[in-house]
């Protein structure tokens, strides 16, 4: 099933069109404020990964995501296999550091995980692997591909190339959202971001290296203990209770954390954005 990832964007023939599944949690609306020349270039932009024979069929419908949700996602090749970190030895690839790679970018999409997985959202409500799913089909194959003598190059989710380097060369190199200074505003952010030329990959979405709670559950616990001693003037939480609520994303690292520092913690936590349950929040 994944040697599919060799072939790249799935083109021949063209999947068809599918509705966003309203049984996931889904991104808010982007807002972009583009002109209506600006549009037309960020249709134009997410076209230039397809052979011009389809861009009359993907074009009106690249133009309504960009309406409706303030972003092109694509979501006509959203995968429709399993999106999750499958054994290493099932990765269809030449080296192992590349189905590493693979292994890392299908857990940090995987529906049990990411927060909004078909707009490629892993956490913090922005953070992106990828900018549209052509780049996800497209990094793909140049993984299936890589060999150790090559490097992958990404900028902002766009796959730049296979290069050629050395074994003991890293197997990628990854910028995201990289805007000088003068360009960095919100405002700027969001209008590039909408022209599909850059990203926000938060720490480790846009890295492929999420791993939830546990890579803050430390920094918690510390923060938690140290609230004890400039607060309340105590070395020991024991006997202490602990309330918060609306954790986000993370929000099993504060519960650790409460049990680290040895006091009782009282969690509220709602996700009114899965319809079918809540064991996923």
């Amino acid at each position: 099933m994944l040697r599919v990832f060799q072939r790249g964007i799935p083109v021949d023939p063209l999947p068809e069109w599918q509705p966003r599944d309203e049984f996931l949690p889904h991104a808010p609306v982007r807002t972009h404020n583009l002109s209506e020349d600006d549009q037309k270039l960020a249709v134009r932009n997410a076209l230039r990964y397809f052979p011009e024979h389809l861009h009359r069929t993907l074009a009106p419908e690249f133009a309504e995501e960009l309406r409706e949700y303030g972003h092109i996602y694509m979501y006509r090749f959203v995968p429709r296999m399993r999106m999750m970190a499958y054994p290493i030895g099932e990765f269809s690839a030449k080296c192992q550091q590349a189905a590493s790679i693979m292994l890392m970018i299908m857990n940090n999409l995987d529906p049990a995980i990411a927060q909004f997985p078909e707009e490629l959202v892993t956490y913090g409500g922005n953070g992106q692997v990828f900018s549209n799913w052509a780049q996800f089909w497209l990094t793909m194959q140049y993984l299936s591909q890589m060999t150790e003598e090559q490097t992958l190059v990404m900028y902002s989710g766009h796959p730049m190339g296979l290069f050629p380097s050395s074994p003991n060369s890293p197997r990628a190199v990854i910028t995201n959202g990289m805007v000088i200074p003068q360009y960095s505003s919100k405002e700027d952010y969001n209008r590039m971001f909408a022209l599909g030329v850059t990203m926000y990959g938060q720490m480790t979405a846009g890295s492929y290296c999420y791993i939830g709670p546990q890579g803050i559950v430390h920094g918690t616990t510390l923060t938690l203990m140290n609230a004890g001693r400039k607060y309340l003037k105590v070395q020991d939480l024991k006997g202490k209770v602990y309330v918060t609520s609306g954790l986000g994303g993370m929000s099993g690292a504060q519960a650790k954390a409460a049990v680290i520092a040895g006091c009782v913690g009282v969690i509220a936590e709602v996700c009114l954005t899965e319809p079918a349950g809540l064991e996923s929040c």
